[in-house]
């Protein structure tokens, strides 16, 4: 029979809290919303916030048990706009199934407006405790939190490379490369799909090693970014010319593997459905290349649509046109 838990542990497993933060102003990108990025960063500080009250804030996982915290898969659903000005009342639920090795959250994102609570997004968060080989435990794990400890972050799938990496030349090259790469021409095949090679900066990592979710985050929304630029939907060409401004209704990405600080990351970013002329939904998986061979870090989903300002600071779902659809279906095929 195990063990009772820790308090502590049990407070982590069991007790529910609540967390008000307001969004960073960072996320403010158009009018007045916060975009989808920045929604999960909510999400992720009221986990945090979690640990924190219940006796295990992330420093001290660190510092005296040689923990680090990983957010190894985070889902979302957007339900209502959050505003800039908004304080969010972010309701953390536990819900770790028995014998899990990771810790499972339920975050319910909460805003007044005109004198209502109304839910803009809802989110499921799952957290590993990644043993560190930087610094030792200076104590023993309380009772029921050495299952949560992992020595890695997954096995990601291998894939064979059969093609020769290009190099990658030199850190002119900036944000990564995008045109014709054998490595990415392997990985995008016939799809509707495209490919983006980026170094991975330290300020996307944490622990002194690998790339923690926001940065995977701010990968996802780049590669929108890149992706919208190439089939001749810039955002913000679009944005002046048609009133439109990309929405996320739901994002989902999880981490297969570590990525580590300075590897080449190989990200496709594929259409995988544009439907009812309203939203279209993309899978971004992430490689890199470890000992000959193809290793995939990360994988997501995200949904996304067009919203458009129909009167001053009011805003409702677009329908694409047929131009929008025809871009968003036709691979554009790049050549050397």
């Amino acid at each position: 029979m195990s063990p009772m838990p820790d308090p502590a542990v049990a407070a982590l497993l069991e007790s529910p809290s609540t967390y008000r933060v307001r969004p960073v102003f960072e996320g403010n990108n158009i009018s007045y919303a916060i975009g989808f990025k920045h929604i999960n960063y909510v999400s992720e500080a009221a986990v945090l916030n979690h640990f924190r009250v219940a006796g295990w804030p992330v420093g001290a996982l660190y510092k005296r048990l040689g923990l680090g915290f990983e957010v190894v898969e985070l889902r979302s659903r957007l339900a209502a706009l959050l505003d800039v000005d908004d304080e969010v009342e972010a309701e953390v639920t536990p819900a770790t199934k028995a014998g899990a090795n990771e810790f499972t959250f339920k975050v319910a994102q909460f805003v007044q407006r005109d004198g209502q609570r109304v839910k803009c997004a809802d989110s499921t968060v799952r957290v590993a405790l990644r043993r560190d080989g930087h610094i030792a435990a200076s104590e023993p794990y309380p009772a029921g939190l050495e299952q949560f400890a992992v020595p890695r972050l997954g096995e990601g799938e291998r894939l064979e490379l059969g093609v020769t990496p290009r190099p990658y030349g030199s850190l002119s090259e900036g944000r990564g490369t995008t045109g014709a790469d054998p490595v990415l021409d392997r990985l995008i095949g016939e799809d509707n799909a495209f490919g983006w090679r980026w170094r991975m900066p330290y300020f996307y990592c944490h622990f002194n090693d690998r790339v923690q979710m926001s940065g995977f985050l701010r990968i996802m929304e780049e590669a929108e970014d890149l992706f919208l630029a190439e089939r001749g939907l810039a955002i913000k060409e679009v944005l002046d010319t048609r009133n439109w401004i990309p929405v996320v209704t739901q994002s989902q990405i999880r981490l297969l593997d570590e990525t580590l600080m300075e590897e080449e990351l190989y990200t496709v970013y594929t259409i995988e459905n544009v439907f009812k002329s309203l939203l279209y939904t993309a899978r971004m998986d992430c490689y890199v290349i470890r000992d000959g061979e193809l290793v995939k870090t990360a994988t997501g989903t995200i949904t996304h649509g067009y919203l458009t300002e129909h009167a001053p600071n009011e805003w409702s779902m677009a329908t694409l046109d047929e131009a929008t659809i025809e871009a968003l279906s036709t691979p554009k095929k790049v050549t050397a």
